[in-house]
């Protein structure tokens, strides 16, 4: 299982980024992604996730910020992050299924930094 983050960097409050995780090693298209965060000195928070019908479930603090969407043909899941908050810094971590599985497994993280 290989899966490679890309997109986060530095944002002012209030504007966006677009994380894109490239997966590898596994059916993509058969399963569920999940989308988990750690903010510094915290500990690690479940953000969204889309299932292989690319039904969605979001946290109620980034629900209508945040957008979670998947492309099978390329193997890739995406995470749109509007209206940033400078509370939201953290590191963002894709994951291989459901957090709450045995079987689930994270990436390398991506660096998000929200600055006022």
């Amino acid at each position: 299982v290989q899966l490679v983050e890309s997109g986060g960097g530095l944002v002012q409050a209030g504007g966006s980024l677009r994380l894109s995780c490239a997966a590898s090693g596994f059916a993509f298209s058969s399963t569920t992604m999940s989308w988990i965060r750690e903010h510094p000195g915290k500990g690690l928070e479940w953000v969204s996730d889309i299932d292989s019908r690319n039904k969605t479930d979001y946290a109620d603090s980034v629900k209508g910020r945040f957008t979670i969407s998947r492309s099978n043909a390329k193997n890739t899941l995406y995470r749109q992050l509007d209206s940033l908050k400078s509370e939201e810094t953290a590191k963002c971590y894709c994951a291989k299924d459901y957090v709450s599985e045995p079987n689930s497994a994270r990436g390398q993280e991506t660096q998000v930094t929200v600055y006022s």
